[in-house]
């Protein structure tokens, strides 16, 4: 006789957005947060190695904090946290801010912002902050069932 407390196989359940979602949630606004202040250092450290300025903690950070900065602001101004995985426009603007914002505040500190420099920004960050966002959605769109 089957038990009435018998597992019940799983069911996708409405998303906040009503949208069902099932197997494996998507990373959350802290993830991806973690994960563009991870690639953001990452940036700074192979900079400062690429140009032999040493790849110490210190360095680093000296390196990073004006990005960082500018992350935080374009996050607070795009509302990242609604839709932190999208390339558009949440990815955009995140790219964007973070190299017009950190490159404007390296400036104003007085650290160097050569042309070179604000080009090798554009396109890594432009990998680092798009890129994860672009597959994240790819796949995302694949999985979904077609009706």
């Amino acid at each position: 006789m089957p038990s009435s407390t018998s597992p019940r196989p799983a069911r996708a359940t409405p998303s906040p957005a009503g949208r069902a979602v099932s197997g494996r949630a998507p990373a959350g606004p802290v993830g991806w947060g973690v994960t563009d202040v991870v690639l953001i250092f990452a940036f700074a450290a192979s900079g400062r190695r690429t140009h032999e300025h040493g790849v110490t903690v210190v360095g680093v950070v000296e390196t990073a904090w004006p990005f960082l900065l500018a992350y935080t602001a374009a996050a607070l101004a795009a509302r990242a946290w609604r839709s932190p995985g999208t390339p558009w426009p949440t990815g955009v603007v995140l790219w964007l801010g973070t190299v017009a914002g950190g490159l404007a505040v390296r400036a104003l500190s007085g650290a160097g912002v050569a042309p070179s420099f604000q080009v090798v920004t554009l396109i890594v960050l432009g990998l680092f902050l798009l890129l994860p966002r672009v597959v994240h959605h790819v796949v995302r769109r694949r999985r979904r069932p077609v009706a």
